[in-house]
């Protein structure tokens, strides 16, 4: 029998999909509001160097042989047997950027390059809440060809792109796609948080104080296919640069396996969150999320006979940046930085890859107008 994934456990040898996706939010009492989504999780990452395009489109021969010297397989010993995935050199010391759950648990690291060799790594930082992860090679060669980060609050949807990973064990495999959609409202939940999961059908909110193992995307979304395997791998654009990492799909699943393959449903975390989170684990090993200070529902209004979804502020906490812009409950914040907001996981998502101390729009409905304030990020604590 078929159906929606819903849990699993991190990518093992025998290939099994970890954690849980649902996405466009979480479900609201209010009808008006779509559901969420179930997904699955994958495992993988690569690299980019800019190259050129033929007049007839990209040139995705070009773009493979580029990114696949900046492209790692990674194998993980955990007290669960084996796992794999993929990885992105990000600097020629040796760094690599994979996602937390590649590597979470593991006791051993292992990275194969594109040449045959195969190195010993160590983990500089995970964090679980945006799942990425940097890994460096204890004793890196001399030749280390890093990727090139492209700007992902440039893609398009529509563009061509391609995703480069070790997909059930098979190194630098590529596949290409387009990209289907920006900003999707993506949330991932882990093994061991599956009892307390809001499954379809199930009434929620989002608050920022969440376990520490889910995880908040407003993601890239592509049809290229993306398996087991190709966490942690690079989704590159038609110039070779990294536009996201790959990490997770929504797929069916065989009750008897679990298992779940690529349904045209991929989605990958932006690069420009990526690298806010690398750079941040490089130098100090944790990362630093920004905060807004409220606890939300996905919910609805009103104004001038027009209903708009959001994301509704159920409470706000005393002294955050959400207090000090002037927001309150009940208000419907639809837009934050210029992106829409559908609901209460899509405002965690957009929020999660902004930078603390910095100063944002937003907007939201309020007694049948629509207001726009200025929002001055905080940490979370």
């Amino acid at each position: 029998m078929v159906g929606l994934v819903l849990a699993g456990a991190v990518l093992s040898s025998g290939a099994t999909l970890g954690g849980v996706i649902a996405y466009d939010s979480l479900l609201s009492p209010d009808p008006a509001v779509p559901g969420p989504v179930a997904s699955s999780r994958t495992d993988q990452e690569t690299a980019a160097v800019p190259v050129s395009s033929t007049r007839g489109g990209p040139d995705w021969e070009a773009v493979a042989a580029a990114v696949s010297p900046s492209t790692v397989a990674i194998t993980v010993a955990n007290s669960s047997g084996t796992a794999e995935g993929t990885g992105v050199i990000y600097a020629a010391d040796g760094t690599i950027i994979t996602n937390n759950h590649v590597v979470a648990g593991g006791t051993q690291i292992q990275v194969a390059l594109t040449d045959g060799s195969i190195h010993a790594a160590s983990i500089v930082g995970t964090d679980p809440s945006t799942d990425i992860a940097v890994i460096r090679l204890d004793s890196p060669p001399d030749d280390l060809q890093p990727a090139q980060l492209g700007d992902s609050e440039d893609v398009a949807v529509g563009e061509g792109v391609m995703a480069v990973g070790t997909p059930l064990g098979l190194e630098n495999t590529v596949t290409t796609g387009i990209i289907s959609a920006v900003n999707r409202p993506v949330t991932t939940a882990g093994e061991q948080n599956r009892e307390q999961e809001q499954l379809p059908g199930m009434p929620g909110r989002s608050s920022e104080q969440t376990s520490a193992d889910a995880t908040y995307t407003s993601a890239l979304q592509t049809d290229a296919a993306i398996n087991p395997g190709n966490s942690g791998g690079p989704l590159v654009n038609a110039s070779g640069q990294v536009i996201g990492i790959n990490s997770s799909i929504a797929g069916l699943a065989t009750e008897e396996s679990g298992t779940a393959g690529s349904i045209g449903l991929g989605f990958a975390i932006p690069s420009n969150t990526a690298k806010l989170i690398a750079d941040q684990l490089i130098e100090h090993g944790s990362a630093q999320h920004a905060f807004l200070g409220v606890t939300t529902q996905d919910g609805s209004a009103t104004m001038d006979g027009v209903t708009s979804t959001g994301s509704k502020v159920v409470s706000v906490e005393p002294g955050s940046a959400a207090a000090d812009a002037g927001l309150r409950e009940g208000d419907l914040i639809t837009e934050i930085d210029g992106v829409p907001v559908g609901g209460a996981a899509a405002l965690t998502g957009v929020v999660r890859g902004l930078v603390v101390g910095e100063s944002y729009p937003v907007r939201f409905l309020r007694d049948g107008e629509e207001l726009e304030t200025q929002v001055v990020l905080g940490a979370a604590a």
